[in-house]
């Protein structure tokens, strides 16, 4: 996949097939809009494009309200290119680029800067200066400038809308098998295991310790069944997200004890895929109390991973140059 920055002299093909997002999280319904642009690029022997923006939209017309991200960069682009995607531009988002009319929009950048022949996009898409284009203005103003628009049913999964906010909304409340069946995979954050207090390995549980960048969307504080991607292995592991209120409370990190295994990982970086919540965040008013509690939460755990057998490993590793 050729990744393009800014708007190129000339179109990049003599037919792209375009989307346009940010496609943060990559879920279901992100992966069934660009099957679909690489499906009628074959089909109309065109150029399967997304056209996304950096930084992100409401960085420059929110700042602030910006929310934690489910991906990074990278993820996002090793997952363009396995659907299939052959262009991606990137625009630099600007006040400049904001305040172009959905006229000016699609002239300047879909229309001469591109050359789009086939643009899909949700059927709620809106787009130009304040936000004001609809669908029906991109429809009407395509046909003026010789490209067809095709609007795109959102996926819908339990009577709801599948998005990144209500992934977002069901990580943030620990209901991480709903965030799963959005995603369409567990939810994975990667990052560098960091010397901790060594409080887990004097109470039989050693942990390794990882500092979540804070961009990142962290699922609410508790105890998780989780699989841990380890120098390629996808190891059986328990998670404890939170700040330890048993010891008095402190920096929120999350901490992964992986199953029958010693293991050096200082400095090392680890995935961890979360799989179900096994309970939520507790305070115990003594050690004995906690480390029985951290034996049922082990059981627990174990017998969640089990419930799924292989199947998860096998997504995992099928999904592995999402990191």
């Amino acid at each position: 996949m050729n990744i393009t920055r800014g708007l190129p002299p000339a179109p990049l093909a003599t037919f792209p097939v375009l989307t346009i997002g940010n496609f943060d999280g990559q879920h279901v319904g992100h992966r069934a809009l660009l099957e679909s642009v690489v499906e009628n690029a074959q089909r109309l022997n065109g150029v399967p494009m997304v056209l996304s923006f950096d930084p992100h939209p409401i960085e420059v017309l929110r700042p602030g309200t910006v929310p934690k991200f489910l991906s990074d960069a990278h993820e996002k682009y090793n997952f363009f290119e396995r659907l299939g995607i052959r262009e991606l531009i990137i625009l630099p988002f600007t006040q400049a680029l904001a305040a172009l009319t959905p006229h000016q929009f699609v002239g300047q950048v879909l229309h001469k800067g591109l050359g789009v022949r086939l643009l899909l996009v949700g059927d709620n898409f809106v787009f130009g200066q304040g936000r004001s284009g609809t669908i029906q203005d991109l429809v009407r103003l395509g046909a003026q400038t010789n490209f067809e628009v095709q609007p795109v049913t959102p996926v819908v999964l339990g009577g709801a809308v599948v998005s990144s906010t209500r992934i977002r909304k069901c990580l943030t409340s620990g209901n991480v098998v709903e965030g799963r069946q959005c995603l369409g995979r567990p939810y994975r954050l990667t990052s560098t295991v960091i010397e901790g207090e060594k409080r887990g390995r004097q109470l039989g549980w050693p942990t390794a310790n990882l500092r979540i960048p804070p961009h990142r969307v962290l699922p609410a504080d508790g105890i998780y069944a989780t699989l841990t991607e380890v120098d390629g292995e996808c190891l059986s592991s328990v998670t404890y997200i939170g700040k330890r209120p048993t010891f008095q409370d402190g920096e929120r990190l999350l901490e992964v004890h992986i199953f029958d295994q010693t293991l050096k990982l200082y400095g090392k970086d680890i995935s961890v895929s979360f799989l179900e919540q096994v309970r939520e965040d507790m305070t115990f008013s003594n050690v004995d109390d906690l480390l029985k509690q951290m034996d049922h939460d082990g059981v627990q755990a174990r017998a969640i991973i089990a419930k799924y057998h292989n199947s998860f490993r096998q997504l995992l590793m099928a999904n592995k140059g999402n990191d």
